[in-house]
């Protein structure tokens, strides 16, 4: 288990347990389609990205329960999303 999912601060964050986990599946949904990231991060997993977005207030639920981005996005242009020799 990811260290962030045992902490309470995301869980208040978003408003609960299961506003989390949905956030988590749609944002995951999202990113599995081809969305972009909104944080630099060195990793190649996608729930650790997503957690990081939560964390830092880049993504959130509407009342609808629709994924909601917030901020500007990162230059990311200068990196490449993949790097073929962590595979």
């Amino acid at each position: 288990m990811l260290d962030e999912l045992k902490e309470e601060e995301i869980v208040n964050k978003v408003g609960g347990r299961f506003k989390l986990s949905t956030l988590i599946q749609k944002r995951l949904v999202q990113l599995n389609q081809g969305s972009r990231p909104l944080v630099k991060m060195k990793t190649a997993d996608r729930m650790k990205v997503v957690l990081q977005e939560i964390m830092q207030d880049k993504i959130y639920l509407d009342a609808s329960h629709q994924v909601r981005i917030t901020g500007d996005m990162p230059d990311i242009r200068d990196e490449p999303e993949l790097n073929l020799n962590d595979l």
